[in-house]
């Protein structure tokens, strides 16, 4: 593996199967989806500030959307501004970067283990994004929103990933940047890696 023996992002055991979380894991995806956001809610006139975005990160952009504009007394069909912000995303998706430290765990194990995508985005999204950074045929398993009723924090995307892939949720690990998911895979009894201990996101201007 072309990683330092030492790097945090190299598991410390030996695992039956890995996940990885998409946004702001596999791909630096987090700061693109900021300025769809921004640009979306300013359009509805909902406040969004970037401190609150990183903090919802892995919750469905419909819920999101739902819980903002309740908090703000503001009505809005939360399932169509969802669509709304994600064709926003999609708008900006050449600005979309792979974080190499992950991509490089996860181009060593596929050959050699399970691995499988679990994020609480839609599945179009993550597929476009896997396949923006050349990585979209090498899980053996992709579990979005869709395909749970319970989103993170509830561990269920990373129980289902675990099913598809045929292994024990103590015997799985977690790559991930956000609380929510951290406290996701915790709930699934899984191990963790929490990405922002070696990554940073980058900053993209927002008019």
């Amino acid at each position: 593996m072309d990683l330092p023996q030492n790097h945090p992002a190299r598991p410390v055991r030996d695992y039956q199967a890995i996940i990885f979380d998409c946004d702001g894991t596999l791909t630096d995806s987090m700061p693109v989806h900021f300025v769809a956001w921004h640009q979306t809610m300013s359009r509805h006139g909902i406040e969004f500030p970037e401190e609150r975005f990183y903090a919802l990160g892995g919750m469905p952009s419909n819920r999101i959307i739902s819980l903002l504009a309740s908090e703000q007394s503001i009505e809005i069909d939360a399932e169509k501004v969802a669509h709304e912000k994600e064709s926003t995303f999609l708008d900006h998706l050449h600005l979309l970067e792979p974080i190499e430290s992950v991509i490089k765990i996860a181009n060593f194990y596929r050959s050699r283990i399970p691995i499988a995508v679990a994020s609480g985005g839609f599945r179009d999204i993550i597929l476009r994004q896997l396949r923006q950074i050349g990585c979209e045929d090498w899980f053996n398993a992709v579990v979005t929103a869709e395909d749970t009723q319970r989103h993170k924090p509830f561990p269920d995307v990373f129980l289902e990933a675990a099913r598809r892939l045929n292994a024990p949720p103590e015997h799985c690990l977690v790559y991930e940047d956000s609380e929510l998911g951290i406290d996701a895979a915790k709930a699934a009894g899984m191990d963790w890696i929490d990405v922002r201990n070696f990554y940073s996101p980058k900053r993209i201007p927002v008019t």
